[in-house]
């Protein structure tokens, strides 16, 4: 019995432990990749791997696939995540009543979009030429794929922590990541963002989702540690 519990143990930290250096590697990963494109974009390079995704989107192209594509990317437009969101943030306020959950979704959201504002008007990088659909504003880092790498990246979270059946919590993780990466896709395939653009956008858009739930996860300890301690021992008086 010892024994087992002992082994169960380790095995829990052993899993912690290859998680938390999966999450690191992937932060860092992250980090790199946006500043190294970033970089590229100030220094007014051209890199390859925006005209070979060009390239490559034409070969494949069809007119089902077209709307396949405008279909895709919908589910990352404001008209979608919108009211999406809305609904994530009452199902854990009304339903699931897990208030720092609730947090997040908002947090999560619009900051990624705040900080995609930022970013756009900081590199004041032009959208790509003869786009296949209409689109407005700056190129640099991709709005689509940064607030949906933070959207979905969040829920893929929320999946990990709180699904327990392992076979069904890996599937919607890889749903959700594939899900995520067509969405990038699209944005290529439409001729609205170079490669680049989705590149840095992904790598930006998980980045906010990590600093997120760090941020949130921190306020959410010492709110335990701090007030509810106070909460607890507070007297009980009489009447």
């Amino acid at each position: 019995m010892i024994k087992s519990f002992y082994k169960k143990v380790a095995a829990g930290i052993a899993l912690f432990t290859v998680e938390l250096i999966f999450v690191w590697l992937l932060f860092i990963a992250c980090v790199v990749v946006f500043f190294y494109i970033s970089s590229q974009i100030v220094q007014g390079d051209e890199l390859g791997v925006d005209s070979a995704a060009f390239d490559f989107a034409a070969t494949i192209a069809s007119p089902g696939l077209d709307n396949f594509i405008k279909v895709i990317t919908f589910f990352a437009s404001r008209q979608f995540l919108t009211p999406a969101a809305l609904l994530l943030v009452a199902y854990f306020v009304f339903i699931k009543r897990h208030r720092w959950y609730s947090l997040k979704v908002p947090v999560v959201a619009l900051g990624s979009i705040t900080l995609n504002v930022v970013l756009k008007y900081f590199f004041d990088r032009p959208r790509p030429i003869v786009p296949m659909v209409e689109a407005h504003g700056l190129s640099f880092p991709s709005g689509h794929t940064m607030v949906a790498a933070s959207f979905y990246g969040l829920l893929i979270y929320l999946v990990w922590q709180n699904v327990k059946q392992p076979a069904l919590k890996y599937t919607l993780v890889a749903l959700l990541s594939v899900f995520v990466i067509l969405i990038g896709f699209s944005r290529i395939y439409l001729r609205v963002h170079y490669a680049t653009d989705v590149l840095a956008g992904f790598a930006a858009g998980f980045m906010w989702v990590f600093i997120g739930i760090y941020i949130l996860r921190r306020l959410e300890r010492y709110s335990r540690k701090e007030i509810t301690p106070v909460l607890i021992d507070e007297p009980v008086t009489k009447e």
